[in-house]
């Protein structure tokens, strides 16, 4: 799979709708970056994107994934397989992220207790968990997925900065 040419191949075809990197973005709900790594062939869209982009485009998967026309539709039943492909992706992400969270949660819950217990301040822990969720938030939106995720977590990252001087300061 030759990137470079599959991002080249996403660059005409929105220069044929007419339309600029912001436009499409915006159309897409991904921030202008990752149209913009998607035509430079520094990232891929997910599945679930490429789908989306097959459909916006009028092209077939395969065709951008090829990074260029072969002129007829996208077989029904390999376009539903696809679907589901990217569905089931997307559920394995959603679970593993949930563990995430789960794991963290206790292990913050731990880190309070004994911080309660020997009597110190639970603000570094609480700073940690800040950081860490906006640091997955922005690393989500980064993939293109949502543009609050990345004001989310950069509010996250503040109150962790916030937290953290007020805490030294203290």
């Amino acid at each position: 799979m030759d990137q470079i040419k599959i991002g080249s191949f996403l660059r005409v075809l929105r220069q044929e709708k007419g339309m600029t990197q912001e436009q499409l973005a915006e159309q897409l709900n991904v921030s202008n970056r990752s149209v913009s790594r998607w035509e430079t062939g520094s990232n891929m869209p997910d599945l679930s994107m490429l789908i989306v982009l097959a459909e916006y485009y009028d092209v077939e998967v395969g065709e951008l994934i090829d990074g260029k026309r072969k002129g007829e539709k996208m077989n029904e039943e390999v376009k539903d397989t696809l679907e589901k492909v990217a569905g089931y992706n997307e559920m394995l992400n959603l679970k593993s992220m949930r563990r995430g969270i789960m794991m963290m949660s206790i292990v913050f819950l731990i880190m309070v207790m004994i911080s309660l217990w020997k009597e110190l301040s639970p603000a570094p822990l609480i700073s940690m968990v800040c950081a860490y969720s906006g640091v997955a938030l922005i690393s989500k939106a980064r993939e293109g997925k949502d543009k609050s995720d990345f004001i989310t977590g950069s509010i996250l990252l503040i109150a962790m900065l916030v937290n953290t001087i007020a805490f030294i300061l203290k």
